[in-house]
């Protein structure tokens, strides 16, 4: 055999081999180029995707009037009458456009309730026992109160019971206060505009009124910070005192408001200091026209419901003598006393009704968190902050 027979079936096997390096190169280039096809096919397509929801969320918008899902409605148990004093209960639709909520006092809705309202005082005072254990299934226990933490005995006997929290804190799960102010340009209209009052502007004689100080008085302790500011100020300015301890009142149901009138200050001085305990007794001289003298917690909680002109804060004065002449001089110099009052024609107040806006309030809280199932496990804590 000649070199040739040697040499062809090597060559024939190299050249073998260089196809077959050819082939699965190729091979490899084609699965490369397909994939890459699919990629950019699918990008276009989401791309062509996003593009046409673009379009139609252009054409058809959604409806900005269009109404929120429906809650489903629920049934609010009132456990206690808060200090034993029974009122009707109130159609919250008819009253406060609340819809979706049944009030009943009934006690055997307890089962079906999706909620229980239970005033402190009543339970504190051990006159009156929780509801039974077990609680019904994603049933949810509301602490309703309205008094002072140094009024709120027994705060500990509770811990761990309730869901939500109702009372005059902003930060309460449930939040109405004594009072609030509305802009009048949405002043509330319909049946609920009863209880909303507009607030005038300042007529001449609102300057004139004949008489400078007032306070209104019925809890009266030698101990409380107001009975001490009260005996200093009465050594600079004469002060009327209306009250269990002084003149008695007029009779009505308004008749604290009817004798402000007369007023051009009034002490409204909170019988314990705490967190955002601010009572009817700012909403009084607010109504009545005049400058409330208030002694509460400090004057940033006052202002989140009032324009900071609109009251007399006693801690900005080093002394109550210095309040004292701050007061005489207002009397004397009408321009000045002008701008405590300039602020009213702007504003309604709104005073919720005890304790019916109170129960239809807590009734929308409910539909509005229906799967809530927190309980507060540090209420004296909270309470006392």
């Amino acid at each position: 055999m000649g070199v040739g027979a040697h040499w062809r079936p090597a060559a024939r096997s190299r050249v073998a081999a260089h196809r077959a390096e050819w082939r699965a190169g190729f091979s490899r280039r084609q699965c490369w180029e397909r994939l890459l096809r699919r990629i950019h096919s699918s990008l276009w397509e989401a791309i062509l995707g996003f593009l046409f929801l673009l379009w139609v969320c252009f054409v058809y918008p959604p409806d900005p009037f269009a109404s929120p899902p429906e809650e489903d409605p629920v049934t609010l148990l009132i456990w206690t009458h808060p200090f034993g004093e029974y009122r009707e209960l109130p159609d919250c639709w008819e009253l406060y456009q609340i819809d979706g909520c049944t009030l009943t006092d009934d006690e055997r809705a307890y089962p079906e309730a999706d909620a229980v309202i239970i005033h402190h005082r009543e339970i504190a005072s051990l006159n009156v026992d929780l509801p039974p254990e077990p609680r019904p299934h994603a049933q949810k226990w509301i602490w309703l109160n309205y008094e002072s933490p140094s009024h709120t005995p027994r705060l500990w006997f509770f811990e761990g019971i309730f869901n939500l929290t109702m009372s005059y804190r902003t930060d309460s799960d449930i939040f109405l206060p004594y009072g609030y102010l509305v802009p009048r340009e949405r002043a509330l209209t319909g049946t609920r505009s009863r209880f909303t009052h507009p607030l005038r502007g300042p007529a001449h004689s609102d300057f004139r009124r004949p008489r400078l100080v007032a306070w209104v008085v019925s809890n009266w302790s030698e101990s409380h910070a107001r009975v001490s500011l009260f005996h200093k100020l009465r050594r600079f300015v004469h002060v009327d005192v209306f009250g269990r301890v002084g003149r008695s009142l007029p009779k009505g149901s308004d008749s604290v408001v009817q004798l402000l009138q007369r007023y051009l200050f009034y002490l409204a001085l909170e019988n314990s200091l705490h967190t955002d305990y601010i009572t009817e007794k700012l909403w009084n001289a607010v109504l009545a026209g005049a400058v409330p003298v208030v002694l509460g917690p400090p004057r940033k909680s006052y202002e989140r419901f009032l324009p900071p002109e609109a009251f007399i804060h006693v801690d900005d004065f080093t002394t109550v003598q210095d309040l004292a002449r701050y007061l005489l001089m207002l009397r004397s110099k009408p321009a000045l006393m002008r701008r405590h009052l300039d602020w009213r024609g702007r504003y309604s107040v709104h005073r919720p009704v005890f304790w019916g806006e109170h129960f239809c309030t807590a009734c929308k809280a409910v539909r509005k968190s229906k799967d809530r199932t927190d309980v507060v496990k540090d209420l004296t804590l909270w309470f006392h902050s």
